[in-house]
């Protein structure tokens, strides 16, 4: 009976070890990046789009989709602008009215992790959530890198997105102009 206790002592420290560690080194790996690239696939009501992003720490993101519209999504920090390259049809948004100001603000993810439980998911990668401004939001975290895997929240009409991000690059050369919010009408 000692032995189970022992061994249920040890398995907890060492899992909250684990866990710690992982936090850290969740942490460490945000704080060294200025920036990353990648590829994505995101998923909305079950309607998927890919494409290619840019995001410049704090709250810069550059976003062209592979799509018959030719999205390009582009926030300079402060607004986010939605627009179609084929025609002049664009939406913008104060970027602190949507649940990617959090996603683009790392040392608003580094404070969330730090203050919140993060859980293994299926022995795969690590997961974050928390609640902020009304919004439910998931980050996801690769288990042996610790570079970030993708995202879910809510979009601005309640829908349900899923961000699965891939070929990630950090730290690149990147045009900044690219931040620049595209003219509008």
């Amino acid at each position: 009976m000692i032995k189970i206790y022992l061994f249920s002592f040890f398995f907890t420290i060492y899992s909250s070890y684990c866990f710690a560690s992982a936090k850290d080194n969740i942490i460490s790996n945000l704080k060294s990046i200025e920036n990353i690239s990648f590829s994505f696939e995101q998923t909305i009501n079950e309607k998927s789009e890919k494409g290619i992003c840019i995001i410049q720490y704090p709250k810069k993101i550059f976003c062209e989709y592979d799509n018959v519209k030719n999205k390009i999504l582009v926030s300079n920090g402060k607004s986010l602008v939605i627009t179609n390259k084929n025609s002049n049809q664009y939406y913008i948004y104060p970027l602190d009215k949507t649940p990617l100001v959090f996603i683009l603000d790392k040392e608003s993810i580094i404070k969330k992790i730090s203050e919140t439980e993060i859980n293994k998911v299926q022995d795969k990668f690590y997961m974050i959530s928390f609640e902020e401004n009304n919004n439910s939001i998931n980050i996801f975290f690769d288990k042996s890198s610790f570079n970030i895997l993708g995202w879910q929240t809510e979009d601005l009409y309640q829908n349900l997105a899923v961000t699965y991000i891939f070929n990630l690059q950090k730290n690149k050369k990147i045009d900044k102009d690219k931040f620049i919010l595209p003219a509008v009408n």
